[in-house]
């Protein structure tokens, strides 16, 4: 081999659009308000007492966070608990949903991923990032392929310089 051959980086020159799903992760904390501790005897919830308890509460502690509320006690909550608990959450936390934190999870995702720029990758060959070091759910990869399947060339799954092949579209397409 040629001392002086050039060096070409053939991952810079192929043209792959590498899409990293880190980069739509949302900073906030996330926590779970357990409804639990809004009950009575750890069996019911007494409107009078749940809405003294909301007015008293600072709810300011949930600002910029993520919260998923739910009840962990096997108890019956009427739906307008849930409600009216968002409705004093909603001013301050970033994100409300019903359910646990993977549910969490995905909500911030599906808020994130609805807001790419679909038309910087019509034709194209993109490679989603694998292996980071936040927690990206399946879901995301999921709704990603979903998103970008029908207007790409082809997606792929892992590091440029090695990919696992997802969807090539039809020559005929």
């Amino acid at each position: 081999m040629d001392a002086e051959a050039e060096i070409v980086n053939r991952v810079a020159n192929s043209g792959l659009l590498t899409l990293d799903l880190a980069d739509y992760y949302h900073p906030g904390e996330r926590i779970i308000y357990d409804l639990k501790d809004n009950l009575f005897q750890g069996l019911i919830l007494k409107e009078k007492d749940f809405r003294q308890f909301l007015k008293e509460h600072d709810w300011s502690i949930y600002s910029g966070k993520n919260v998923a509320i739910l009840c962990s006690e096997d108890a019956i909550v009427p739906v307008w608990a849930y409600m009216l608990l968002t409705s004093y959450l909603e001013p301050y936390a970033n994100k409300v949903v019903f359910g646990d934190l993977q549910s969490l999870e995905q909500a911030l995702f599906q808020d994130a991923l609805s807001k790419i720029t679909l038309e910087n990758y019509i034709n194209a060959k993109v490679v989603v990032k694998g292996c980071g070091d936040l927690p990206i759910p399946s879901y995301a990869y999921v709704e990603i392929t979903r998103l970008l399947r029908p207007i790409v060339q082809s997606i792929m799954y892992g590091e440029p310089c090695s990919t696992v092949p997802i969807y090539k579209k039809p020559k005929n397409s």
